[in-house]
């Protein structure tokens, strides 16, 4: 990311929906998600439909799939999200996805988030290297003052894994919206452009680099 000559660029304040972005390093690369992507995703559709245990929108199997990226796709045409498909550079696969959503310059925030990686990446240190580079582009290259990350209350795997990356927990919103099984209560967590530049970026490069290690 750092030699692309877009991010050295102090007039890029907003996120721009129609430009394809690249976010990078050694690990991972972020790429934008398209609609024959859905080619490399289909084996955790496939293989893996647990993936979608807490998901809002669902992707198991084909047909849930090609409409989770129609979704993906027609919410950034609309300028209400921005999907990603996640390349692992070590295995040089196809991971997962993730992405930017309920963006709001006026206010400087987003939520980050419909996340998920196949099995075999989970665990891996992907998920650190892919916030790393999200939080970064959206705190010194967006400029934003807050992400916000929501998760099912009950999926305690996502919820440690936000922690872990430095998200402080700000509350549970009940039965704020429909889930797969019934009301959903979604735990709230968040990051300001304070805490990463007073801490939490510097003790997530650590801990990458210790994964590394």
């Amino acid at each position: 990311m750092q030699n692309n000559p877009l991010f050295h660029s102090k007039r890029m304040a907003l996120l721009e929906f129609e430009h394809d972005y690249i976010l990078e390093n050694d690990v991972v690369a972020l790429y934008p998600l398209k609609k024959e992507h859905i080619h490399e995703l289909s084996e955790f559709s496939l293989n893996e439909p647990e993936i979608w245990t807490y998901s809002l929108v669902q992707g198991g199997g084909l047909e849930n799939l090609t409409n989770y990226i129609h979704l993906a796709l027609e919410d950034r045409k609309a300028g209400k999200s921005y999907p990603f498909i996640v390349w692992d550079k070590r295995t040089q696969k196809f991971a997962g996805s993730t992405r930017f959503y309920d963006y709001q310059p006026t206010h400087q925030t987003t939520q980050l988030g419909f996340t998920w990686y196949g099995k075999q990446f989970q665990g891996t240190g992907l998920n650190k290297n892919c916030k790393f580079l999200l939080l970064e582009f959206a705190f010194e290259h967006l400029h934003l003052q807050r992400v916000e990350f929501r998760a099912d209350a009950n999926n305690a795997r996502s919820i440690a894994a936000m922690k872990g990356i430095g998200c402080i927990e700000e509350g549970i919103l009940r039965s704020n919206c429909q889930g797969i099984t019934g009301r959903r209560d979604s735990i709230v967590l968040s990051i300001l452009k304070s805490e990463w530049f007073g801490g939490v970026k510097s003790n997530l490069q650590t801990n990458i680099q210790q994964h590394r290690n």
